[in-house]
């Protein structure tokens, strides 16, 4: 079955999709500057009741660094307190009328922290994966050691050898029969503080990097 083509048109070569940022900027263009269409502002209405709603998920830390209205502010925590689909609603609605009082620096301070929370959560997930990863190669190859050794000397080396010995000896390969219903290996409590330990030396080499990179920009700026 073909796919149904999107609606638009090209500019210099470039596929404008209708209803894109894009579009509506050349259209703006078109009219001369002129003042924003009904669908522009229905657009616009939109994504910043999602923005409000969006600030449910943000982190305490984050939240303090934006100057929020009081009553934006209150109208938001209601907002998580609701559990009635109709009253939640309705006050997503009104969440979204405050949002529109807001002035553009507000607004965007508001899009990078909810940026920054994105960021932090893909880093932390890419991070975890990192250190499963080391994990596996630490059970299932010496040389695995040699390496991570090399790339985290303040690692305890004995503390670490001793976790692997014991996570191999815990190690039990599934049956034929638990491996056709795609069941994955038992582990025991050295596999898991094994994880815990190689998670908690990489983030204390990233956040040594992190102080460095800190000193070096301040000894530049010094300089």
């Amino acid at each position: 079955m073909s796919r149904k083509p999107k609606k638009g048109y090209f500019v210099k070569g470039h596929f404008v999709a209708a209803g894109s940022e894009l579009d509506q900027e050349l259209q703006r263009e078109l009219r001369g500057g002129e003042a924003p269409t009904k669908t522009e502002l229905k657009a616009q209405s939109t994504e910043l009741q999602a923005l409000g709603e969006a600030l449910l998920t943000l982190r305490s830390d984050l939240r303090a660094k934006i100057a929020l209205p009081d009553r934006l502010a209150e109208a938001i925590a209601e907002l998580g307190r609701i559990t009635n689909f109709e009253g939640k609603r309705r006050q997503s609605q009104f969440v979204g009328k405050l949002m529109r009082k807001l002035d553009e620096d507000e607004v965007q301070a508001i899009r990078e922290a909810l940026e920054l929370q994105r960021q932090g959560a893909n880093a932390d997930a890419a991070a975890l994966h990192a250190a499963e990863h080391w994990r596996e190669r630490l059970v299932a190859d010496d040389a695995a050691v040699t390496d991570w050794l090399a790339q985290f000397p303040a690692t305890d080396t004995q503390q670490l050898r001793a976790l692997v010995r014991q996570a191999r000896k815990d190690h039990i390969a599934p049956d034929a029969r638990a491996v056709s219903e795609g069941k994955a290996p038992r582990q025991g409590r050295a596999f898991r503080e094994l994880f815990q330990l190689v998670r908690e030396q990489m983030l204390a080499a990233r956040d040594a990097q992190g102080e460095a990179d800190t000193d070096r920009e301040a000894h530049d700026d010094e300089a």
